[in-house]
């Protein structure tokens, strides 16, 4: 029973694979390419924790569901249920416009020596530049640069090296065309990779660690990444103690837009991203990929980054970092298979094939013919 201080969540659920003939049975998942036909509706008490419990609702059945609950709750569900019928905007980076109607790639480029995956590959920045172009050649809409390694147990360091690292790298995409991203949680990188021509920021600690960090996004009034991480000091990766990971996670992101939209970032201007691998275990990590439907309810785009991540290895008989593509493709692929609009990715033109296939099948769905019963 659904008490009047309860917490819901609304999670698409059941997909199919195509909308011909179930008219007022399926609905579409914001603006892409995925119909599902069920709400797994879950609810828990007012201070978080384990789930009260949960149940199934068909997509022709919600609206009467959530008109039976009590008010309070009731208002939760239809901002939820607002958000999944809401269109993704597509992303203005300056005379650039990137469509999230489908998913894309975003391409780590890693100007660090110390990066758990590629460290040291591309310290020196005309080698680091040469390999962004590359990633763009291959399909990837847009490149993040990131100058600090946050891997656990990276050391911090300080701001004026990573801006060295990362500001000729920028400018060089920036002015050969490319889209950049600048991977930062430092207000001063942030400016500096802005003034270079980056054109999004992604901050591991949603514009957190640094108390400039927020006003500088907002007043250049740029796209940013919020991520989850369990800590929002030097070292992301502490602390990851959760209730009920999906929605501890969840909940958090949600307060952390509120936060930012009110501080005067347009909530189309945010993308979420939840946090793989950071503060969380193999079994955390799952649950937050099989639940990734969920977080659209933000109405935000969804990115999800789980490239080479541990919990790869954790599956595969201690797999290392460089033989772990099969692990990224499968686990971006149950991301997108939920509705992820970006995907971070290092091995760009295996991604962007796979994705290119699933697209494909996608069509193929579509475009078979409806024989009328």
């Amino acid at each position: 029973m659904i008490s009047p201080t309860d917490r819901i969540y609304l999670q698409p659920t059941a997909f199919v694979a195509r909308p011909h003939g179930l008219d007022g049975r399926v609905e579409r998942l914001r603006d892409g390419a995925l119909w599902y036909s069920a709400y797994q509706l879950t609810w828990r008490d007012e201070a978080g924790g384990r789930r009260k419990g949960e149940t199934l609702v068909p997509v022709d059945e919600i609206e009467a569901t959530l008109a039976a609950l009590p008010d309070a709750v009731r208002a939760q569900g239809e901002r939820q249920f607002a958000a999944l019928r809401s269109p993704t905007k597509p992303l203005s980076l300056g005379e650039r416009v990137i469509r999230l109607d489908q998913p894309k790639v975003m391409g780590i480029l890693n100007v660090t020596p110390d990066s758990f995956s590629d460290g040291g590959k591309h310290i020196d920045s005309e080698v680091a530049a040469h390999a962004g172009f590359a990633m763009g050649e291959a399909g990837a809409a847009l490149i993040d640069v990131g100058g600090e390694s946050t891997r656990p147990g990276a050391p911090l360091i300080w701001e004026g090296d990573e801006i060295e690292r990362v500001r000729p790298v920028i400018e060089r995409l920036a002015r050969g065309g490319v889209a950049v991203s600048a991977d930062t949680r430092k207000a001063a990188v942030m400016e500096a990779a802005l003034g270079a021509g980056a054109a999004i920021i992604n901050d591991i600690s949603a514009l957190l660690y640094d108390e400039r960090a927020l006003d500088v996004v907002r007043k250049a009034g740029c796209p940013v990444i919020l991520m989850h991480a369990p800590s929002q000091k030097s070292d992301p990766h502490e602390g990851g103690d959760y209730q009920d990971v999906l929605f501890d996670v969840y909940d958090w992101l949600a307060a952390r837009v509120a936060a930012v939209e009110a501080a005067g970032i347009a909530r189309d201007h945010i993308i979420v991203d939840p946090g793989i691998g950071f503060g969380k275990g193999v079994a955390d990590n799952l649950a937050l990929i099989n639940g990734a439907a969920l977080f659209h309810t933000l109405g935000c785009p969804l990115l999800i980054g789980a490239s080479r991540k541990r919990m790869i290895g954790a599956l595969d008989h201690e797999a290392p970092a460089e033989r772990r593509l099969g692990g990224s493709l499968a686990l971006h692929l149950a991301a997108i298979e939920r509705g992820a609009q970006i995907i971070r990715a290092h091995d760009v033109p295996e991604t962007v094939q796979a994705i290119r296939l699933w697209q494909g099948l996608r069509d193929a769905a579509l475009t078979q013919p409806f024989v009328e019963h």
